[in-house]
């Protein structure tokens, strides 16, 4: 069976859900063809060698950009077996795909390449339509990245001036927790999937091999298998010393584990990615996240005691927001000294009420959804105050302008906290002490902006 597999977007890194069914499909004897749209221009030929599509899904900008693409090659080819795959399979419109996978896909995408293959001397069958979540432990391969855009197209790392190819692994699926506003507990409900050492080791080591300097760990979190995390940085850092790397973990966590970050900075972590969210504690337990604000202070303070930067993910609008919630985020990263380290999109997230959040049983919304919207794949949602969404879009507004214009994070954020507080009544100039210039600029990060 001739498979193509289509990525639409998978956060600047060179495809990892590309790689991995790859492998499994071509084990099983399938000839497979990659396509990833974010850096590849649209196939004609590619498509038209396909006996089967499946398309990598696994967040909702993926989702929303297969769709669209699905939807033009069912006008060009009306027969042509389509599977989604990833954790947004299960939002998929109606009839758009043939087949959706959810979870750990690769054993269920090779059984509907499998059962696609025609007997000799019958027409070809479509897959039966359905949706499964797969969450049995399966056989894991090392990912197969040939025939893969080059690691030079994807997000580098920065580091001042300088710039450093980066790879992309997953050292675990899933997650041990439950937050509520988050895709992967809709899922997987807890559970986690180690990923076998060698089976990371052996990705990395491709990745090495192609020029990366930098490894991003993609873990929903990081530290949910301590000790299994903490093995493989050390395998990484004997083989290739000269190799640093991220990982994604929540507050608690960091705090919880306080005992391996030295380590962990001796091996090479440049920077930890944690989803801070908001500042409101509140807001924080209705989201289940586990921590409170000054928790979060306090991982900024004990990462860096190690050399080690965080970068921050923010949700600063929900139903629940107030403009004052919005001023005191500003103001966190200010106090905090992350003006370098909050990428200016992360003041405009708005959250995402997908089918199946777990959010969507809170009491509280009643009245402020809307009719649930096909296109945006999401259930709209309006705030108590009309002047919170106000800011929300003007804040869109601003940062894409001055993204566009390439202005300096410490000139946006100063745009940004003073469109905050005139929203919110609250006078006081931007003072030069509220935005840390000191080596602000040579700060870690990966070039590109969005981290979920």
């Amino acid at each position: 069976m001739r498979v193509l597999l289509v990525s639409t977007y998978e956060l600047g890194h060179q495809p990892l859900h590309l790689a991995s069914p790859a492998a499994a499909l071509v084990d099983a004897g399938h000839d497979v063809r990659t396509l990833d749209l974010a850096v590849e221009a649209w196939d004609l030929e590619a498509v038209n060698w396909a006996e089967a599509v499946a398309v990598s899904v696994p967040m909702h900008t993926a989702m929303r950009l297969a769709q669209r693409w699905v939807e033009v090659v069912r006008v060009l080819h009306s027969d042509l077996p389509i599977c989604l795959y990833g954790l947004y399979a299960p939002t998929a419109p109606d009839g758009l795909a043939d087949r959706l996978i959810a979870g750990e896909y690769e054993p269920a995408l090779v059984a509907w390449a499998n059962g696609l293959s025609p007997v000799p001397g019958t027409p070809g069958v479509r897959g039966v339509p359905g949706t499964s979540v797969e969450l049995g432990r399966s056989p894991f391969r090392a990912p197969r990245r040939e025939g893969l855009p080059p690691l030079e197209r994807y997000a580098q790392l920065a580091v001042g001036e300088e710039r450093r190819l980066a790879g992309y692994v997953e050292a675990s699926h899933g997650c041990l927790h439950r937050c509520r506003h988050c895709p992967v507990p809709v899922i997987y409900d807890g559970r986690l999937r180690i990923v076998p050492e060698e089976v990371v080791l052996a990705d990395a080591e491709a990745q090495v091999a192609a020029g990366a300097r930098h490894i991003t760990f993609g873990d929903p979190d990081f530290l949910n298998g301590p000790q299994h995390s903490l093995r493989v940085v050390r395998r990484l850092h004997e083989r290739f010393p000269e190799v640093t790397f991220d990982c994604t973990a929540k507050v608690d966590h960091i705090l919880d584990h306080a005992g391996l970050w030295p380590e962990l900075a001796g091996a090479g972590c440049l920077f930890v990615i944690s989803a801070f969210e908001s500042v409101d504690d509140t807001l924080l337990a209705r989201l289940d996240k586990g921590h409170t604000t000054a928790q979060a202070a306090e991982v900024v303070a004990l990462l860096r005691r190690h050399g080690i930067e965080v970068r921050p993910s923010f949700l600063p609008f929900t139903p629940w927001t107030s403009l004052d919630d919005v001023a005191a985020l500003v103001d966190f990263v200010a106090a905090n000294d992350l003006v370098h380290n909050v990428e200016p999109v992360q003041y405009t997230i708005r959250l995402l009420l997908p089918e199946g959040s777990l959010l969507l049983d809170d009491p509280t919304l009643a009245g402020r959804l809307g009719p649930y919207d096909p296109e945006r794949l999401s259930w709209p949602w309006s705030s108590a105050d009309p002047a919170v969404d106000r800011l929300q879009r003007h804040l869109v507004e601003l940062v894409e302008a001055d993204l566009h214009a390439g202005e300096p994070l410490a000139a946006t954020y100063g745009r940004i906290r003073a469109a905050v507080y005139e929203a919110a009544g609250r006078g006081g100039a931007l003072t030069p002490d509220l935005i840390p210039l000191a080596a602000g600029d040579a700060r870690p990060r990966l070039t590109e902006p969005w981290f979920c």
